[in-house]
């Protein structure tokens, strides 16, 4: 973790001018002399930082058309001498709830805790970025000690090798379009926050399958904090893809039970609790099938967080039919004038055996349908409320086989509800009649009438993992998931031509059935072996891949999509050290950093040729990957027009990233952090 990020560095240099006001003999800062002075609006210290340019872009903000100085986050920076110091054994391995920075067990009021919680995981997680490299340097930043960093990170990206795969094959492209589709290579992180311009606010579903830190799947940091590392890994991306969900959009995670409960706090933090729609259960293994049978437990679920934006906004697409007429077939004739009286304040009509008929008549639009009046009917029906307040104990009153007519009440537009009495003497039940629904009628009569069921919460598609393997077109041992179940929770928060984003795409099974089904995509994946997938797959759907949901949704073929990778800087020179072999070779990439590569700042190359000697070629090879700039793995695009980086990309990829980002790019100063609103 870098103790001296490039803000404290530049502020002592600036503090120097000074001379030992501020800093020790020694070179330590005096913290406390600096926050007092500031705390009383030193009028030189002031002045100094507000006349430096990174302090001035950092720390001062305009409001009302007055620049006002970050006071309180400029102190912090400061204060953090004691994180920096402490963070490890502050709170060792524990991770947990917390409320005024104490770990407790209850409380109505927590939070979720961790180390590296206010951070930024700046490196891709993945085999390909790290390698074995377990002990490599974390690359965590602080989210008030290394903003100028952050920003400098997070900045929008160049786009390079942009093409559009369509029926007749890949073509160069210049220009893109809001309809088009697109698959992103890069770090997610990274590849998300150049999508926030375009498409914050756009994206109506968010469908993501992240590392579930098993210990066996791409997430292979292996540290006493591997936990608070993968929460940080997910709270960062979480954070930016909740910006660019709409107002009615929502996202659904899939996970297991090893990070299960951490993580369904930690998406309460980020979206609120009120927000959660369900969590699901999916069964994913058969049960009479045992994986080993040395355990005395066999897991077979796994489980789908699924929440919205904002829940008042969000409308589920739930699951229909025909309104159904078959249970009303029951028509009602009065034989005499009965006997008035007063219930419950409604006019009631009372028929002896003898003076009604109840027959059985085909079923119609205009005939009735019977409901027993007992157990929840009797508490949420206000048919079910009447009788059990007022007509259920008149048994000894009026006697058995007795109607009663009830004026002013029912939806059904008739203006009364018809409720028969007990049949037998032990008996204290009776039914009530109602009529189709006044709103149904209109629908009925023109064919749009519907009956909704609620969305339930579990789902078997064991048989679906079981024959997984070849979908697409495409073999990926472990962690493929279903067309089927994709697509059912595409339905159940999308309509056709809506935006969905998965920005853990491995294979492309969520790119595939988004465009079998009719809706538009962007992927985001960053492994070179599960891009080839996509890229495989997605054409095997637009030559009219048959596996999958393709029956499903008569599915023959069509479509296409944009494919384009942010242009790596310092992310190439990393995947070269990584796939050295030998000394040669890694002098042969150095080499090419030197002339190239962004170094990190605490860095002094004239001290490597002293420090590799006698190093192992392993240990070389990790000094080398920490001595790269983390923050500069990939080219930024408002360095586009630079003669130096212009002369890198073609025509174009340079018309391309202006059509992408809009012409002129994002504002000048315009900067994204990972919490900005």
């Amino acid at each position: 973790m870098s103790v001296e990020p490039k803000i404290m560095e530049h502020v002592k240099q600036l503090l120097q001018s000074f001379g030992d006001r501020y800093i020790t003999n020694s070179g330590h800062l005096k913290r406390a002399k600096i926050i007092d002075d500031l705390d009383r609006f030193d009028h030189n210290l002031m002045t100094k930082l507000f006349a430096d340019p990174l302090i001035h872009r950092t720390y001062v903000e305009k409001i009302a058309n007055t620049e006002v100085f970050k006071l309180n986050q400029f102190i912090e920076m400061f204060e953090y001498k004691d994180f920096w110091e402490d963070s490890f054994t502050k709170y060792e391995n524990k991770i947990g709830l917390t409320t005024g920075g104490k770990f407790l067990d209850e409380s109505a009021d927590v939070v979720l805790d961790f180390p590296f919680k206010d951070t930024v995981l700046k490196a891709g997680m993945t085999k390909e970025d790290v390698a074995n490299h377990h002990d490599a340097d974390e690359p965590f930043l602080n989210e008030t000690i290394a903003k100028p960093e952050i920003d400098e990170l997070l900045e929008p990206k160049i786009f390079v090798n942009s093409q559009k795969y369509d029926s007749t094959g890949a073509h160069s492209i210049d220009a893109f379009s809001s309809e088009d589709n697109l698959v992103l290579k890069g770090n997610n992180l990274i590849a998300l926050y150049s999508l926030k311009q375009r498409y914050a606010g756009k994206v109506k579903f968010i469908y993501i399958d992240p590392p579930y830190n098993t210990g066996k799947d791409s997430f292979k940091y292996n540290d006493e904090f591997s936990r608070s590392t993968w929460l940080t890994f997910m709270l960062n991306r979480l954070v930016i893809a909740r910006k660019l969900l709409s107002d009615d959009g929502s996202i659904y995670i899939s996970i297991d039970e090893n990070e299960f409960s951490y993580l369904k706090i930690l998406v309460n933090n980020i979206f609120g609790e009120l927000n959660e729609l369900e969590t699901f259960h999916i069964q994913v293994r058969y049960t009479n099938k045992s994986l080993n049978e040395r355990d005395d437990f066999q897991r077979v679920m796994e489980y789908g967080l699924f929440y919205a934006k904002d829940k008042s906004k969000f409308k589920a697409n739930k699951p229909s039919a025909p309104y159904n007429l078959s249970k009303f077939e029951w028509q009602i004739t009065e034989l005499s004038k009965g006997h008035e009286t007063i219930l419950g304040g409604k006019k009631v009509t009372i028929f002896h055996k003898g003076e009604y008929k109840i027959e059985r008549i085909a079923s119609s639009v205009l005939a009735l349908k019977a409901t027993w009046a007992s157990g929840s009917v009797l508490a949420g029906n206000t048919s079910g409320k009447f009788f059990n307040a007022q007509l259920s104990k008149r048994k000894k009153i009026d006697g058995l086989n007795v109607l009663y007519k009830v004026e002013n009440i029912g939806d059904d537009g008739l203006g009364y509800r018809y409720f028969t009495g007990p049949k037998k003497e032990n008996s204290i039940r009776g039914q009530f009649y109602s009529g189709v629904p006044t709103k149904r009628v209109t629908e009925i009569s023109n064919g749009t009438s519907k009956k909704y069921k609620p969305v339930v919460n579990f789902y078997d598609f064991s048989g679906d993992f079981g024959n997984i393997r070849q979908e697409g077109g495409v073999s990926l041992n472990g962690g493929k998931k279903p067309e089927k179940m994709i697509k059912l929770f595409m339905s159940i928060a999308t309509v056709p031509g809506d935006l969905i984003l998965d920005y853990h795409l491995g294979s492309g099974t969520t790119a595939a059935v988004a465009m079998k089904y009719k809706r538009k995509f962007i992927g985001i994946e960053q492994m070179s072996n599960q891009i080839t997938l996509t890229q495989t797959r997605l054409n095997n759907v637009i030559h009219g891949d048959e596996t999958g949901i393709s029956k499903d949704v008569d599915w023959h073929g069509g479509g296409s999509f944009v494919y384009a990778e942010l242009f790596e800087k310092n992310q190439g020179y990393l995947k070269d050290l990584l796939a050295a072999g030998n000394d040669a070779q890694l002098e042969e990439v150095y080499a090419r950093m030197q002339a190239g590569a962004d170094f990190d700042f605490r860095v002094d190359l004239a001290k490597y040729d002293e420090l590799k000697q006698g190093l192992s070629f392993a240990d070389r090879q990790k000094l080398l990957v920490k001595m790269l700039d983390k923050n500069q793995l990939y080219y930024n695009y408002a360095n586009i027009d630079d003669a130096d980086v212009r002369d890198l990309i073609s025509d174009n990829d340079y018309a391309f990233n202006k059509s992408f980002y809009g012409e002129g790019g994002l504002a000048d100063g315009q900067k994204e952090g990972p919490q900005a609103d």
